[in-house]
């Protein structure tokens, strides 16, 4: 790596090699690890799974968190639907293209249209009424459930060197989100609870009264 940084920002290097691992870890969920203390050899290894459990889905890990993150962010910033078209423009940016094999993800197209669709982290569906067929990309079920709004605006935020609150329209989203998120886990846990303390109540009874 010292090879080619051009010898103007050598200085700099300490502070480039920490940039560009915070974005690795952060896009593609991999982490550099020096070799050995005090030398200059580095191994990029594969972050373990963040649930403990084993339990993390391959789409979020590397590669294809790295395509997946994105394509979530860009769908949630067109309004919770993107034409194809404007998925298309985007991933353009990051130098994949429809058609053209890509050295990480292989044929994207079979990658977000039929892989992510498959494992449902990405609907993709005809815009009714379209004439010709027009296509968009929406959040799948899964994807629904196993991120949020607001780790999405958390990724594309740190990808911009910024925080999520310097997105304001889309903040107030992702918090009106979170809230729903908590509004329908506590009738479950209410449930739960009382469902147990029933069940309590009934063996205290009973051990209360022995035959």
């Amino acid at each position: 790596m010292l090879k080619i940084v051009h010898k103007r920002y050598k200085e700099h290097f300490p502070e480039i090699l920490r940039k560009a691992s915070e974005h690795m870890d952060l896009v593609f969920g991999l982490e550099l690890k020096q070799v050995q203390p005090n030398s200059h050899s580095y191994n990029l290894v594969c972050k373990s799974d963040d649930t403990g459990d084993g339990s993390l889905s391959s789409a979020w890990r590397f590669p294809i968190k790295g395509i997946l993150m994105p394509l979530l962010g860009v769908i949630f910033l067109h309004g919770n639907r993107a034409s194809e078209e404007e998925v298309w423009q985007f991933l353009n940016i990051l130098g994949i293209y429809d058609g053209k094999r890509h050295f990480m993800f292989g044929e994207p197209r079979k990658l977000i249209t039929q892989y992510l669709v498959k494992e449902k982290y990405l609907e993709y569906r005809q815009v009714p009424n379209s004439d010709p067929p027009r296509f968009e990309f929406l959040w799948g079920p899964r994807a629904q459930a196993e991120t949020t709004k607001m780790r999405v605006l958390e990724f594309l935020s740190k990808a911009n060197d910024t925080v999520p609150s310097a997105f304001p329209s889309y903040y107030e989203e992702a918090l009106r989100d979170e809230e729903e998120r908590a509004r329908a886990i506590s009738p479950t846990k209410a449930g739960t609870t009382s469902k147990a303390s029933t069940c309590s109540k009934a063996t205290s009874r009973l051990n209360s009264h022995p035959e």
